[in-house]
């Protein structure tokens, strides 16, 4: 589960009162709304399903996927055959993810009810699958796990929000929002959450 309002806004209240940037943004745009996901085996089936299609069109696979096996677990997914999951809308390379992530969970190599503690060595974990790399990863442990101190510095919105809020004339690079942001330590979750917030907000 992800961080909830009331983590959001004392983390954002913390940074704020020591940059004034993020204190001015607050006081324009108001609080981001949390995100959050069901931690497991399922939220990042549906990241990798969802991988470069529409909203509409990844339901539309889920829900194919939900119709030919039933409940979707690993062993389901495992047991189904290429043309019976290419029917329901997952071409080879999505299928070789989904078989890399079902393989690692359904073998207890990967635990997604104990990833350990430390963010760094959690990412590592997650990006064992196929198909899932450090954004994804990322995302899964803020939205799923509700990480306080997620930083996803090569997400582009993060990157242009973070400048809008800062005044930047130009989108900062993933170097110069990492230094900037390791003043907010714990906290970077929160302001993700506010950046993405700022992205498109006519207020700033």
């Amino acid at each position: 589960m992800g961080l909830t309002a009331e983590q959001i806004n004392a983390g954002l209240d913390a940074v704020a009162a020591r940059e004034p940037a993020i204190a001015r943004a607050l006081q324009l745009a108001g609080y981001p709304e949390p995100r959050i996901r069901e931690r497991g085996y399922r939220t990042l089936l549906r990241t990798i399903v969802g991988q470069q299609v529409s909203v509409a069109a990844a339901a539309s696979v889920w829900n194919k996927l939900e119709a030919a096996l039933g409940e979707v677990t690993p062993e389901a997914l495992l047991a189904a055959d290429f043309d019976a999951l290419r029917a329901c809308g997952l071409s080879r390379q999505k299928q070789g993810y989904a078989r890399s992530l079902c393989e690692l969970v359904a073998s207890g190599e990967l635990n997604l009810e104990n990833l350990p503690a430390d963010d760094e060595e959690a990412i590592a974990e997650l990006v064992r699958i196929k198909g899932i790399g450090r954004w994804s990863a990322e995302i899964y442990l803020l939205f799923a796990e509700g990480r306080q101190d997620i930083w996803p510095a090569g997400d582009l919105a993060v990157q242009i929000g973070l400048g809008k809020i800062l005044g930047w004339p130009e989108r900062p690079s993933e170097k110069e929002i990492r230094a900037a942001a390791e003043d907010w330590r714990p906290h970077r979750g929160a302001v993700t959450l506010l950046t993405w917030h700022c992205y498109n907000n006519a207020a700033l």
